[in-house]
């Protein structure tokens, strides 16, 4: 068992990150301590319902199952929830918990963050996405018609739970876009400013194999350096007002690939390693890195499978980025690579992207 910590300046708000590989029953106990004596919500994935749900063991009145895809990640959703926790007479004294992938993790913790001004939030992330990424640091967001995650908040949860056994059920695509997440980690490491070396490149680079044959060690090994570099930042940055910014590279122009594709044509992790690549390439052009780095990046993508995506017209895609939550006036916040796994912040203005 891996047991770390996040720890924001307000400590009422620190809280422990937990990886342990345990089977689904034995988990499930685990999940029934925390929320013993309490009222609590579980907003579950349909998938991890169908597959784990007689595991798991929650009662269908504490259950709202919430179908998988980007899609669902809207207003009525949300309404629907909030709707289901007055049902029930949940008060600020009872909890919610997320039990899927990132657009589970996303939906419940807005909801809880809202939910009487703030209820407790239990994150239990089931996807290699959520696993390494989106259950820490307190991102919660739901989409609207002009782009991603336009309306959301910081809110953090008390724990999350995080056990790769559901990983095995993961279909490949989705196991890939949770990859999309680990490779700008790689990228980004330097930058994350952890006290620990911890080699993400070298580690992809060399357990490749084992990565992709989903070996629970191993993946247990993958998340823990993921989730230190996250916890890294979010320390030193909880609200994205300087650091944090470096996260995002690869999504400026990942979102907008998943918007003017309406979220169907590819992942989430699909779209940020085309961003990623976009990067590199805009950072070649301005004389940021050399070629030999942009081409170990992409020596390092090839290993886990990605495939180019189709090309997209210059204009709109300006028009999306410039909808970015990120952008500043005309300027778009691009994240771009300096150095080894190093990146840094710059403001373009549209033409200067696509010179």
């Amino acid at each position: 068992m891996v047991d770390l910590s996040v720890n924001i300046k307000e400590e009422e708000k620190s809280y422990p990150v937990v990886i342990e590989n345990s089977e689904i029953i034995d988990f499930a106990e685990k999940i029934f301590k925390i929320t013993s004596g309490r009222n609590y919500l579980a907003v579950v994935s349909e998938k991890i319902e169908k597959l784990y749900g007689k595991q798991l063991k929650i009662p269908q009145k504490n259950k709202f199952v919430l179908k998988d895809g980007e899609k669902e990640k809207n207003f009525k959703n949300y309404k629907k929830i909030l709707d289901c926790a007055q049902r029930m007479k949940l008060t600020r004294a009872d909890m919610m918990l997320a039990i899927g992938g990132g657009v589970v993790g996303d939906m419940a913790g807005f909801a809880a963050a809202t939910y009487m001004r703030g209820i407790d939030l239990v994150q239990i992330p089931t996807t290699l996405l959520a696993c390494v990424d989106s259950s820490v640091g307190g991102k919660t967001a739901i989409d609207t018609d002009y782009g991603k995650n336009l309306v959301g908040a910081f809110y953090q949860p008390k724990i999350v739970l995080i056990n790769p056994v559901f990983l095995k059920t993961l279909d490949d695509r989705q196991f890939k876009t949770g990859m999309g997440e680990v490779i700008k980690y790689s990228f980004i490491e330097k930058s994350c400013k952890c006290e620990e070396d911890l080699n993400l490149t070298n580690f992809l680079s060399e357990k490749y194999q084992q990565i992709l044959n989903r070996d629970t060690k191993t993946l247990s090994k993958l998340i823990e350096i993921c989730v230190k570099l996250k916890i890294s930042v979010v320390e030193k940055d909880e609200k994205e007002n300087g650091l944090r910014r470096i996260l995002n590279f690869g999504h400026t122009y990942g979102h907008a690939v998943e918007k003017i594709t309406n979220y169907k044509k590819y992942t989430h992790g699909e779209a940020v390693v085309e961003g990623i690549k976009f990067a590199f390439n805009l950072a070649v052009k301005r004389n940021l890195i050399d070629k030999n780095y942009a081409f170990l990046a992409e020596d390092v993508i090839k290993k886990y499978n990605f495939s180019p995506l189709l090309k997209f017209k210059p204009e709109k895609m300006v028009e999306l980025m410039r909808l970015d939550k990120k952008a500043i006036s005309e300027k778009i916040i691009f994240i771009l690579p300096v150095d080894y796994s190093t990146v840094e912040a710059f403001e373009l203005k549209p033409d200067e992207i696509f010179e």
